[in-house]
């Protein structure tokens, strides 16, 4: 009896053709982050410059870059439903990216608002971090005792399935 032991799985083949469609989908997907972020800077800075003062305009800037990149959700949900779940389940899902953008332009004006107490390069350094983790927060609310637990995705909540 000769049984041989597998310790690693063996390792999966990728074909030149996929390797090319991978990194073309990266780029594309980079592309959109960038271009959408200086969509958001180019199209919401002059209308939200007004609520915050001078040495916080960084912070919007911060803001709108983060706007663009989660702008990207859209076409990954819109592909990813597809004709599966419906339209009803993507457009929740797209109302929900479009609360979490909302969000995260207040988070981005509150803390513009330091600009009125510190200097703006500090301004700045505690504005990107603030919306860089802006999302934390929404990960720590218990969603299924909300009633919500199957509208969130389970990398934020191990419960919702």
């Amino acid at each position: 009896m000769s049984a041989e032991f597998r310790a690693e799985p063996p390792k999966a083949q990728r074909s030149a053709v996929g390797n090319v469609l991978f990194a073309g989908a990266v780029i594309v997907a980079l592309a959109a982050m960038v271009g959408g972020a200086f969509a958001a800077v180019a199209g919401l800075l002059e209308p939200l410059s007004g609520l915050a003062p001078e040495d916080g305009e960084h912070a919007l800037i911060v803001g709108c870059v983060g706007l663009g990149g989660v702008g990207l959700g859209v076409p990954v949900i819109l592909f990813g439903t597809g004709s599966r779940s419906g339209v009803g389940d993507a457009g929740r899902k797209i109302l929900g990216l479009l609360v979490f953008a909302v969000y995260l332009l207040v988070v981005a004006v509150v803390f513009a608002q330091l600009g009125y107490a510190l200097p703006r390069d500090l301004t700045t350094t505690v504005a990107v971090f603030a919306v860089g983790f802006s999302w934390m927060p929404l990960v720590m609310v218990p969603w299924e005792r909300l009633g919500l637990g199957r509208f969130v995705p389970r990398a934020v909540s191990r419960k919702a399935e």
